[in-house]
């Protein structure tokens, strides 16, 4: 009997020790957070390696519902409303289904955020769908990969890459009404943002007159910032008046000096040479 105890006791010390036991996951997943647009994109996916095998039209299959990476669903999660393959597609989270085939792959953007086998796919809970053609990719990928790039306030690129292809399709998103709402709003509050909505004016084609005034009252607020003159310069040399642009340039640049700000003294300093020819 106590033989038999002492074998118990082993077999359970055993037993302990293998479920408290770790490895690496043989595809690991990865959460990738892009800040867009006024808000951000969180993307969570798993990434298998190829190690050795053929992947596409064999390990995932030509023509098939796929998840779009290993294990568990592939999530999309919109901080705020985007436009994907011509619909609008309310911020929230959606699964990222893709079928791939051998020259093109239908995307498919779903309400499901929990398909990972074609049987659980329901056609009728799909955002949007669209096809988006396969190239070959530059460098081969050993692990499924999925990341943002071509990043601008508007638009980016999401891309698919694993063994030697690469599949990719932008995502766009409306900056502009809400930020003019936004700067109509503001200027009605009892601190307007003066310097913020004039380099939101000179940046993306606005009116540069307006600019200009709020570059001014931005400038009177607070006339020891480098950063304020330097960016006043700008606005005024868009304006074709080189004196003050100059004058305002040169004001940065000293102001830069005194607050030991290397960088906006070289910027000045590049300024004022392009501004002279």
């Amino acid at each position: 009997m106590k033989r038999l105890v002492i074998a118990m006791g082993a077999v359970l010390c055993m037993c302990t020790a293998n479920a408290q036991l770790k490895t690496p996951a043989p595809s690991p997943s990865q959460t990738v957070k892009q800040e867009f647009g006024l808000s951000s994109i969180e993307l969570s996916y798993s990434r298998p390696g190829v190690k050795g095998r053929k992947v596409f039209g064999d390990l995932v299959p030509y023509g098939k519902v796929w998840r779009t990476g290993a294990n568990g669903a592939t999530v999309l999660t919109f901080g705020d409303e985007v436009t994907i393959g011509g619909t609008k597609i309310p911020a929230g989270k959606y699964g990222l289904l893709s079928i791939p085939d051998k020259d093109n792959w239908t995307i498919i953007i779903s309400k499901q955020t929990d398909v990972t086998s074609p049987a659980a796919y329901k056609q009728e809970q799909d955002v949007v769908r669209f096809t988006a053609s396969v190239k070959k990719a530059r460098k081969k990928a050993e692990n499924f990969t999925i990341q943002f790039n071509e990043l601008n306030p508007t638009s980016l690129q999401l891309q698919i890459l694993w063994d030697k292809s690469e599949v990719s399709f932008p995502i766009t998103t409306d900056v502009d009404s809400k930020v003019m709402a936004s700067i109509e709003k503001a200027m009605k509050s009892e601190k307007p943002p003066y310097f913020q909505a004039a380099v939101y004016y000179m940046e993306n084609g606005k009116d540069l007159n307006q600019a200009l005034e709020w570059f001014n009252k931005a400038v009177e607020q607070n006339p020891n910032a480098f950063w304020i003159q330097y960016q006043w310069a700008n606005c005024l040399a868009k304006l074709g008046k080189k004196t003050e642009a100059r004058a305002a340039s040169t004001r940065s640049r000293e102001l830069a000096m005194e607050q030991k700000n290397e960088d906006y003294v070289r910027l000045n300093d590049k300024f004022l040479k392009e501004l002279g020819k």
